[in-house]
């Protein structure tokens, strides 16, 4: 059990560090009010964690990488705060494109990701 948890936390501190890493590459390229770091990291993240999920990877791998990375990887709230932050700027125009694009291509990266798992 002891196991889990730490296949589990060590996962997410390598999710989260290269979540970390991208956001500060991306943001230092583009400049714009779409937040596209978090874009890139959560329709990247749909993909491989419907990879993962359809892949014949056993318990272990599954704990490590699709709970692990991938939970320390994503970022739903993050989103979700921009995504308010957005509003609050009144700048609806890419508070909608943010938030279809995202659920949109969201869901087509994850179905991708479960075909190709398979």
């Amino acid at each position: 059990m002891l196991v889990n948890f730490v296949l589990v936390g060590f996962g997410a501190a390598l999710g989260a560090m290269l979540r970390y890493g991208i956001s500060v590459l991306v943001k230092s390229k583009w400049k714009t009010n779409f937040p596209f770091a978090t874009f890139f990291i959560n329709i990247t993240g749909s993909f491989l964690l419907g990879f993962l999920v359809s892949s014949a990877l056993g318990p272990v791998w599954q704990l490590f990488l699709g709970t692990g990375f991938m939970g320390g990887y994503t970022t739903f709230s993050t989103f979700k705060v921009e995504s308010m932050e957005l509003k609050w700027k009144t700048n609806y125009r890419v508070l909608f494109s943010y938030l279809g694009c995202t659920y949109v291509f969201g869901l087509i990266a994850a179905f991708l990701g479960l075909m190709l798992g398979v």
